[in-house]
């Protein structure tokens, strides 16, 4: 894996703590730079803050756009795996946008379902396609 790969991967894993707990996103990546075991990488930091920046204009895009789902009845897995996948997709332009979707779809095959990964890919998708008509 990817250095970047394994930066997202750690960012989901701080997006899920976070939401599992009932946290700031924020306050659990604090605790994880602080106990720097194992260190959290600039991208993780980025992803984690970003998602926390935008979390109100991501879960808005999501619930608009998952056709038949609500962010209540998606898997905890996906809606975060949604959630950073959103943010670096739509306010991070230095990375393709190919590459984005790509290696959220690989970490929804590890992680979640079987359904996941075309789920997430066909959302991850319609955003790229939507992209320039989107207000952010």
């Amino acid at each position: 894996m990817s250095a970047r790969g394994k930066a997202r991967r750690r960012a989901l894993d701080i997006l899920f703590e976070a939401e599992a707990r009932g946290e700031d996103p924020l306050k659990i990546l604090a605790e994880r730079v602080d106990r720097r075991e194992p260190p959290v990488n600039e991208y993780t930091s980025a992803i984690v803050e970003g998602v926390a920046r935008h979390s109100h204009r991501i879960d808005e895009l999501i619930t608009t756009y998952a056709e038949g789902w609500t962010l209540e009845r998606m898997p905890a897995v996906d809606r975060n795996l949604l959630r950073g996948g959103t943010y670096e997709l739509l306010w991070m332009p230095d990375v393709p946008e190919g590459v984005v979707i790509s290696e959220w779809v690989h970490l929804a095959s590890e992680l979640s379902t079987d359904e996941s990964p075309q789920f997430i890919n066909g959302l991850l998708a319609r955003f790229k396609q939507l992209k320039p008509s989107l207000t952010l």
